[in-house]
């Protein structure tokens, strides 16, 4: 079983998982930043990204293989878009599980224009043979197909015209570095802040013809964890209990109301998280504790836990990990409401040498 696939399904029915379904990638067509002067947030990334834009137009060249990293929903489709826009080529989309066999790969590259942008997401899972052949067609514009079987094979060499390789990864470290060095442009892409969260939100609900105020679009950029993509999907499901319970205006009251709901909460952890957070705290005074009896407690699997709940967790600060397995941090025992044991009070889960 892959687990990759595993986890991805799991977080894709998670209201505030950052996996796409079909209804976020319909959704997310039409919310679409056109252009790096629309796309909010990444004001690194845009500033570079641009300089390395307007220069490769200026030569009247292709501009350079892009390498976009860090986790789902920031944005690194919409920038793979915005690229071909901004050199105004064609793009080609696909993916790494899709390209199992360097055949696979050469059919690909070889139907490309020029100045063409192809498109590679999740450029990390895709097979080691195709990868091998990309390094040449990267560098040099050229892969070599091999024609026959066993002794007889022989590989003729076929020339490609000049293209952008915008490849997306959620895992940059497991990309070989021989791959990470042929590109000319390498960004990794942040986590949003509330404010940016807020325009994100605004423009969406202008775009889908929704009301809202300020505070309601405060409120739901605040459950966001820091991810457009599920600032925009708690902004629908928002808008479905505004049009149903209210007079279609979203509120902080609607949107708090709403969410509660859907059972997010003021920090954006849903069922998920709580039930981890709850087992660690109530079950196992706040550990430290095995994943795998942490995810029995919870009745879910391992790779769920940890691939899931925990990065969330980890990252708001509420779970740390350690040797000796996981520990709820003080702010984890303050956000449930719980009063720690005396232990984790004194030492975060270490005993006092006095066994105070």
């Amino acid at each position: 079983m892959n687990w990759d696939d595993t986890t991805d399904a799991d977080a894709a029915e998670r209201l505030v998982g950052a996996s796409a379904d079909r209804e976020d990638q319909a959704v997310e067509a039409a919310l679409r930043p056109k252009d790096l002067g629309e796309f909010i947030g990444q004001e690194k990334v845009r500033e570079q990204l641009d300089l390395v834009l307007r220069a490769a137009r200026a030569r009247g060249a292709t501009a350079d293989h892009v390498l976009l990293s860090g986790a789902p929903g920031l944005g690194k489709t919409t920038l793979s878009m915005i690229i071909a826009e901004e050199m105004g080529a064609p793009i080609r989309i696909t993916s790494g599980p899709a390209i199992q066999h360097a055949g696979d790969l050469a059919a690909i590259l070889s139907s490309l224009q020029e100045g063409e942008v192809l498109f590679l997401d999740e450029i990390h899972r895709m097979s080691r043979p195709a990868e091998e052949m990309l390094y040449m067609a990267m560098e040099d514009f050229r892969v070599d197909v091999i024609v026959g079987k066993g002794p007889g094979a022989t590989a003729i060499p076929l020339e490609l015209p000049p293209f952008t390789l915008v490849g997306a990864t959620t895992r940059a470290g497991l990309l070989p570095p021989p791959l990470r060095d042929r590109f000319g442009f390498t960004a990794h892409m942040e986590f949003y802040e509330p404010t940016e969260l807020e325009r994100v939100v605004h423009r969406s609900a202008n775009l889908l013809e929704v009301e809202i105020d300020p505070a309601g679009a405060a409120e739901i950029a605040g459950r966001s964890r820091g991810t457009p993509r599920i600032a925009n999907r708690l902004l629908r499901r928002v808008r479905d209990y505004a049009q149903v319970k209210a007079d279609g205006l979203i509120t902080r009251d609607i949107a708090a109301a709403a969410l509660a709901v859907y059972e997010v909460d003021e920090r954006g952890l849903d069922r998920l998280d709580r039930a981890v957070l709850e087992a660690l705290l109530k079950l196992f005074g706040g550990g430290p504790v095995g994943l795998s009896t942490l995810a029995v407690a919870v009745g879910e699997e391992r790779e769920t836990v940890e691939e899931v709940a925990e990065p969330f967790l980890v990252r708001e600060g509420l779970l740390a990990r350690t040797p000796r397995g996981r520990v709820a941090t003080p702010a984890a025992w303050a956000h449930l409401g719980l009063t720690p044991p005396r232990s984790q009070a004194a030492g975060n889960g270490q005993q006092d040498l006095f066994g105070a």
